[in-house]
């Protein structure tokens, strides 16, 4: 995200440590507060809007985030998948699961081209957004809240996501970088899976590590819990075992890697987080769309 950020100009002044800080204060966000996926779009987008960045270029700046970690992923599936059939064979489950995460992850990928692609489009889906959701909290509030979204600075914000848009098409190379840091991060994320079934004296074929981290990671997205907790574990112990994964092995790696992951989220982001919370005050106190 910042590699991108700092291609467009934004955040120039910006020191290394502060962004580190910013990283792991929105891992904390990830990974504490449910619906993880809303909730780092809006605390980094109310942190950013600090330094300057404009919420539309920030939202980008997590879309292109999300977009290049599916691709990057989708690339490490295929090369698994091909490892795993070279390797003692792949069963037929591994096949159609990974199948479906890369047509999930492409799918996504174009369906967020189809929306920002399109001014015309997003000036009309910033309406009927604007509409629906004041229509809910005007119900919810029994008519004391008439208006929690105002139009105009709906359809500004995704009049910035289409300026990106246009701006990226027109210079394809700019997304190089994010996507080198992106499969970097994923070979790391995968390592610390691998690192904790080693510490339990377990060998699991990274390249099976790779599918069920990605599947995992891509379905924790949408779980309203924090990090996607129970749904990532689940599902991750479900590939795993149905991948010949001894089911206590398959538990204990998986349970030992998230409980080192969120150790390390909560010990290093929580201080800045509420450093941050002290200094700003809640998002909810200086959120006003």
């Amino acid at each position: 995200m910042f590699s991108y950020l700092r291609s467009k100009g934004e955040l120039v002044n910006m020191s290394r440590f502060k962004m580190t800080r910013i990283a792991l204060e929105l891992n904390f966000v990830n990974h504490i507060i449910p619906i993880p996926s809303f909730a780092g779009f809006s605390y980094l987008g109310w942190i950013l809007h600090r330094h300057g960045v404009s919420a539309g270029r920030a939202t980008m700046a997590q879309i292109i985030r999300f977009a290049m970690m599916f691709l990057s992923f989708v690339s490490i599936i295929v090369i698994s998948v091909i490892v795993l059939a070279f390797d003692n064979g792949i069963n037929r489950t591994i096949i159609i699961i990974s199948g479906s995460f890369i047509i999930a992850a492409i799918g996504s990928t174009f369906f967020l081209i189809y929306m920002i692609g399109n001014h015309n489009r997003l000036v009309a889906f910033s309406g009927w957004l604007t509409g629906i959701v004041n229509k809910i909290v005007y119900k919810l509030t029994r008519g004391k809240k008439r208006q929690i979204l105002k139009l105009q600075i709906v359809e500004g914000f995704f009049t910035d996501l289409h300026q990106d848009y246009t701006e990226i098409r027109s210079d394809k190379k700019i997304l190089i970088r994010p996507m080198l840091w992106a499969v970097l991060n994923n070979v790391l994320d995968v390592g610390l899976i691998a690192i904790a079934f080693l510490a339990l004296g377990y060998w699991v074929n990274p390249a099976t590590l790779a599918i069920a981290f990605g599947i995992s990671s891509f379905a924790a997205i949408f779980a309203a819990t924090p990090g996607g907790s129970g749904v990532y574990e689940a599902i991750m112990i479900a590939f795993l075992a149905s991948a010949g994964i001894p089911a206590d092995v398959a538990i204990a790696g998986t349970l030992l890697a998230r409980a080192t992951l969120f150790t390390g989220t909560i010990l290093f982001g929580y201080l800045y987080y509420q450093l941050t919370i002290n200094k700003y005050g809640k998002i909810s106190d200086s959120t006003n769309l």
